[in-house]
């Protein structure tokens, strides 16, 4: 009898709100490597969760069989990382700005208390050499960027030797080296007999050569297992054809706001450098954004790219300290944080994280007119329809009254992007916009994003690590190097 790793067999959930639409009936046996796929909001984190036991089944059962390892329990068997997975313990009383208000840390642990007592120094060493941990190792768990919490979560899971890997999207926020880095690693280590790896992407055109089986889930129902073969050649759809030509002109007929705020110059940097403590983030960073500019910012991860648009968002209080100069005005010259906020319109991975608020998606749209997290001051009717609009030119209009914390990572990601949108500002920061969607929705946002630089003195810096991710309006490039300066 064939063994099988984790086996379900007419799985039907007992809540109906976490339910796939139809039973699930799949197997992993060892020595297969699988890839779950699908579109945002498909029911892929659902299908795990279900197969890990997180939700009671009302019919069917789940089986599991860990051999060799000494113990047949889930948790000391499978590691998940999720896409909401980043801080740990540090968590708990995060806020969004707390990354950059350094008196806010002192109880905040380090990456080397992180991850504790290490028994296998031999792969201590590969692992942490592979990704560059050392360097992080006496850093704040929260001062790390976004990619080097990537990197910590995935050396900290692959030291404790799991019998199952189950990563959520693991190659994005990550730059174009480590990307390459971690495919080798996971190739590598896949040829381990003791080791099954399981991959949910939302790019359904990137699927690693050492996958061996692909899951299909589309619409709340799990698709029958089949080989990455016949997958590529059956199932790579286009997906969506990105934006319709009728929402296309509704971005460039938009009337412009009577509070536009005009500049020559909208970012100003003189000499600007960021410290703290012994590390230099920044270091006497020259840089202008002209009116009507449309920036590429990128370097690797850690080389501070999110402190840079912190600066410009007034997130980070050092801002105060330097020579910065926004909208043709200096910052500490009497202006409020929310005199700038106005007119930016920001998204990224740490406001994503940020957003606990499990209230209606429009709600959280509508905070965007108030740059709150959360609904701090209740709409007016005609500021809710400008909400409705941008959902609707995101493809998420349908969510608009479903709690946020219940839409999946993706549909989250569009609805903080249309959130960016939503003042039609002046100054557009996207901080990875792309991060965790699927391919059609990516063909989307970039359409989008394109459509609404097209219009006049609209002014945008976009961090990616994909460089087919950047539109083709992109006009300059400001490129950081680990140590915070440009090249």
């Amino acid at each position: 009898m064939e063994r099988k790793t984790i086996s379900i067999e007419g799985g039907i959930v007992r809540n109906p709100q976490v339910r796939l639409r139809e039973p699930i009936n799949l197997s992993f046996i060892p020595g297969e490597h699988i890839a779950v796929v699908g579109p945002n909001g498909a029911g892929k984190s659902l299908l795990i969760d279900t197969l890990l036991g997180k939700y009671p089944l009302k019919e069917g059962r789940v089986e599991y069989d860990f051999s060799p390892s000494p113990t047949n329990m889930i948790y000391d068997n499978v590691k998940y990382i999720a896409f909401r997975d980043t801080y740990g313990s540090a968590d708990a009383t995060y806020y969004y700005q707390q990354r950059w208000n350094a008196h806010d840390q002192d109880d905040v642990p380090t990456v080397r208390e992180m991850f504790g007592e290490i028994r296998d120094k031999s792969l201590q060493d590969e692992l942490f050499d592979f990704f560059r941990i050392s360097p992080m190792l006496d850093k704040k768990i929260i001062l790390l960027s976004s990619g080097e919490l990537r990197k910590f979560q995935l050396t900290k899971t692959l030291l404790t030797a799991p019998r199952v890997l189950i990563m959520d999207n693991p190659f994005i926020g990550l730059d174009a080296p480590t990307r390459e880095l971690l495919n080798q690693l996971l190739l590598r280590i896949s040829q381990r007999e003791s080791l099954q790896i399981v991959l949910v992407l939302s790019m359904l055109d990137d699927i690693p050569s050492f996958v061996t089986h692909v899951v299909p889930v589309s619409d709340l129902v799990c698709g029958q297992k089949i080989t990455r073969e016949e997958y590529l050649d059956s199932y790579i759809s286009k997906g969506k054809e990105g934006l319709t030509d009728e929402k296309r002109q509704r971005i460039i007929d938009l009337p412009y706001n009577e509070s536009l705020f005009t500049s020559e110059e909208i970012v100003k940097l003189n000499k600007v450098s960021i410290r703290y403590g012994d590390r230099t983030i920044l270091k006497e960073l020259d840089w202008t954004v002209k009116c009507g500019e449309k920036w590429a910012l990128s370097g690797e991860n850690g080389s501070g790219k999110s402190t840079l648009l912190s600066l410009i968002c007034a997130d980070n209080p050092q801002s105060y300290a330097c020579d910065i100069t926004l909208f043709g005005r200096r910052r500490g010259t009497g202006e409020s944080i929310w005199e700038i906020k106005k007119h930016i319109g920001y998204v990224s991975p740490e406001m994503h994280r940020a957003y606990l608020k499990n209230i209606p998606a429009i709600e959280i749209m509508a905070s965007g007119l108030h740059d709150s997290i959360g609904l701090c001051k209740r709409p007016q009717p005609g500021q809710m329809s400008v909400c409705e609009w941008w959902m609707d030119i995101f493809g998420v209009l349908a969510l608009k009254d479903k709690p946020f914390l219940q839409l999946s990572s993706g549909e989250q990601r569009l609805v903080l992007l249309a959130r960016a949108f939503v003042k039609d500002p002046e100054l557009l920061i996207l901080d990875e916009p792309l991060h965790g969607l699927d391919t059609g929705n990516r063909k989307l946002v970039k359409d989008i994003i394109e459509m609404f630089c097209l219009r006049k003195n609209k002014t945008m810096i976009m961090v990616t690590h994909y460089q087919n991710e950047l539109p083709v309006s992109i006009t300059n490039r400001l490129i950081l190097k680990p140590n915070g300066t440009e090249i």
